[in-house]
């Protein structure tokens, strides 16, 4: 699950991790009315009004602007709203902007009356060649961190965890010395990067990253902006973070998936497939390309295959106009084949005609007889029982 940037925030603020002061709106009314608060509270004559969707480049996409003035706040946050942001990780579509984070600028003078403001980048991330978790951070934060990591990798530092003793203060000062800070910018950062980490093993995230990371004129080490996915296995341990799921920012079909507990991810391609078990799933995609076609969506109805998921699953894949054919890839360990046969029979007469052929491929236990109830159903369904058929039968619905 990911999160919002203003929700991000409020995550790792509840770790002790220092992020900049934002209020999140949805009105351009409340826009101003957060600006005028942090003003109060802070004393800034500047703002960024940042566009909320999940989805990084949101500054490249125009979606991120600094305000001088309150008229200026009203300006953007006008434009903003309701526009949809296309990004590079958004696709063409882009995504429609619902809420705004109105957030004091740091780039404010400091006690001498003069600005010298730094940008790192971090996260803290799992390395699942080690099984460890990672910090990664560099001296070169802000919009460019691909190209820093692309073009000067040397610049990109890594500090491994112990999972068993957590971050150690040596590890902290490391980090703190190897982004060339010292005195209480030092000091702020060593603390930074443990209450960081914490926030990241408490709340059972997969990824936190800040960029950037700022040191702002007066030394505080802030969290100017912040990413968090979050592991959905673990959000039963955290019911705080899953009432900040989303929907709006979800693909529509998935989030219908979910409703059945089944894991459904949309593809571009042309063969959509209804598998029980991800690594089932994985060999079926790859026979799929094998076989000329090219993966629809990647959908597992798990060990207990029933008419109902198997009917929530062809309508599901059935609202993507892209697909040419159905794959129904079933080994039957846990369920048996033949129920799997009397769900797919059952679906297919409760959905009515499908508008695409249905290849349906049965192994384990009581598979025979699973391939007798299709066959004689009189449905426009295909059986197969070996891999090789069910490829077959593929190959001649795409080609």
């Amino acid at each position: 699950m990911n999160l919002h940037e203003y929700q991000a925030k409020q995550l790792l603020g509840s770790y002790g991790v220092p992020v900049a002061e934002g209020i999140m709106a949805e009105t351009v009314e409340a826009a101003v009315d957060a600006a005028k608060l942090i003003q109060e509270q802070t004393g800034t004559k500047f703002w960024v009004v940042k566009a909320q969707i999940h989805a990084g480049g949101r500054g490249k996409g125009g979606g991120v602007k600094i305000a001088k003035s309150l008229d200026e706040v009203k300006e953007h946050a006008t434009r903003i709203l309701g526009m949809t942001l296309v990004t590079p990780q958004t696709g063409p579509d882009g995504k429609l902007v619902r809420k705004l984070l109105i957030q004091r600028d740091m780039y404010y003078p400091g006690a001498d009356g003069t600005t010298s403001v730094k940008e790192f980048y971090m996260s803290v991330l799992l390395n699942r060649k080690t099984g460890r978790n990672i910090v990664m951070y560099s001296t070169e934060g802000g919009v460019d961190i691909e190209g820093v990591a692309k073009d000067t990798p040397q610049l990109i530092f890594t500090e491994e965890v112990d999972p068993g003793l957590g971050i150690q203060a040596f590890q902290a000062r490391k980090i703190a010395t190897n982004l060339k800070l010292g005195g209480v910018a030092n000091k702020n950062m060593v603390k930074f990067v443990t209450a960081l980490y914490n926030a990241y093993v408490g709340s059972d995230a997969s990824l936190l990253e800040i960029n950037p990371l700022v040191k702002t004129s007066d030394d505080l080490i802030l969290a100017a902006d912040a990413k968090v996915n979050l592991d959905d296995n673990a959000l039963f341990r955290h019911p705080d973070i899953a009432a900040m799921r989303d929907l709006f920012e979800e693909d529509p079909t998935e989030v219908e998936a979910s409703e059945y507990n089944l894991n459904f991810i949309k593809l571009d391609g042309n063969v959509g497939c209804m598998v029980n078990g991800a690594g089932l799933a994985m060999a079926t995609m790859d026979m799929i390309k094998l076989s000329g076609g090219h993966p629809a969506n990647f959908l597992d109805v798990g060990g207990s295959a029933n008419p109902i998921t198997v009917e929530a699953g062809f309508r599901i894949i059935l609202k993507d106009p892209a697909v040419k054919a159905i794959l129904i890839n079933i080994f039957g360990g846990i369920v048996r084949c033949d129920r799997v046969a009397q769900g797919v029979v059952d679906a297919y007469n409760k959905i009515g005609k499908i508008p695409v052929p249905v290849i349906v491929r049965l192994q384990g236990t009581n598979a025979i007889e699973g391939k007798r109830l299709i066959d004689q159903s009189g449905l426009q369904v295909s059986s197969a029982i070996t891999l090789e058929e069910a490829a077959a039968l593929v190959k001649q619905v795409v080609a």
